[in-house]
């Protein structure tokens, strides 16, 4: 085994870092005009520059720490030089170039790489806070899962704390997967785009609730806390009301819950149920369905939506129950685990402030 080189007095180190403080230098100047994407477009070189350097070289595992006191000690204020961060860069840039071991002769490649795969990403993974970065790549297994929550981050512009929680609640492995008939009830592209927007299961996190809950409880918590509800369905749904009354015939008929869906242009109607998914309870949403697109439904609404939340359901039943039904329904379970955290809470607008912007039902 070599011995390891003191880098510290090493003249090709002391090169290498006298150019990276040029770097430096010229990113500063241009993060002036971009600061975030000028910024991580520097780490990116950088970051497939120490996985070059430490494969090509053998300084040690001292290496990235005495990077960090150099860099610190040139530019002490800035933030983005501790070790920890150094060791966050590397990663960063090793998850989604997917260099990890790599073969000695391969090394040279590295530069070339990291220049095309950052112009194939960078319209996208630097276009979100480092922060943001970090925890998708510490909490997501594999590259398609990562640039999900970073498309997803900037089309709904999320908080971190609310990123996290997203990634935290599988949000990923849950969008797009309930039971629908979107594609035989609505004409593409609504029907692919009203499947993305359904989840399965719904993960309700924050709410409180006694082990033999009814439907009202669910629901009146549900709208209690109509700030964390909106969260889990997702971008584009604007709450409207509950307990909504249809007249229909000689009867009066109440949806549990009912939103407009800004994005796909429709009314969403949403009935919960405690028990197990039944064949009957689609054929009532079908019917409440058909009320609102007479009765609400106006020139420019696309075809009304329908959920169904049902504690469990088994899927050739819900299949069964939903092909010959010509009213777009998906059926998707739910789930209730424990509450939102503190911080979490704290990035999201008060109940007071959304209920008071919503169908003047706060005073309920």
């Amino acid at each position: 085994m070599e011995p390891t080189i003191t880098i510290h007095n090493n003249p090709l180190y002391a090169g290498w870092l006298s150019d990276l403080k040029d770097k430096v230098r010229t990113a500063r100047i241009k993060a002036a005009i971009s600061v975030n994407r000028e910024l991580l477009s520097f780490y990116w070189e950088m970051g497939a520059e120490i996985v070059q350097r430490q494969l090509q070289s053998n300084w040690g595992d001292g290496f990235l720490n005495q990077l960090s006191k150099d860099l610190m000690g040139e530019f002490p204020e800035m933030k983005g030089f501790s070790l920890r961060n150094l060791k966050y860069i590397k990663q960063w840039y090793q998850f989604y170039s997917e260099v990890n071991e790599i073969s000695q002769q391969a090394v040279d490649q590295i530069g070339q790489q990291a220049v095309a795969q950052l112009q194939e990403s960078d319209t996208l993974i630097t276009r979100i806070p480092w922060g943001h970065n970090i925890a998708i790549i510490s909490k997501c297994k594999n590259r398609e899962e990562a640039l999900y929550y970073v498309c997803s981050t900037i089309t709904n512009n999320w908080s971190r704390s609310v990123l996290v929680h997203q990634i935290e609640s599988g949000l990923y492995h849950r969008e797009g997967k309930a039971i629908t008939n979107f594609t035989e009830a609505l004409p593409k592209p609504q029907s692919d785009l009203a499947q993305q927007t359904l989840k399965d299961p719904y993960v309700f996190d924050f709410l409180a609730l006694s082990t033999n809950y009814n439907e009202r409880e669910l629901e009146n918590t549900l709208v209690e806390h109509i700030t964390h509800f909106l969260l889990e369905l997702g971008a584009g749904f604007a709450y409207l009301g509950r307990q909504v009354p249809l007249q229909v015939g000689e009867r009066e008929f109440f949806i549990d819950l009912l939103f407009y869906h800004a994005r796909l242009h429709c009314y969403v109607v949403i009935e919960l149920k405690t028990t197990d998914f039944e064949p009957e309870h689609a054929g009532k949403l079908n019917f409440y369905i058909k009320a609102v697109d007479e009765q609400l439904r106006q020139m420019g609404d696309e075809p009304t939506i329908g959920i169904l939340l049902c504690k469990s359901k088994d899927k050739l039943v819900a299949e069964y129950a939903l092909s010959d039904i010509h009213k777009p329904i998906g059926v998707s379970e739910y789930q209730l685990t424990q509450s939102l955290p503190e911080n979490l809470k704290s990035s999201l607008p008060s109940i007071e402030e959304i209920e008071a912007e919503l169908s003047g039902e706060r005073d309920e």
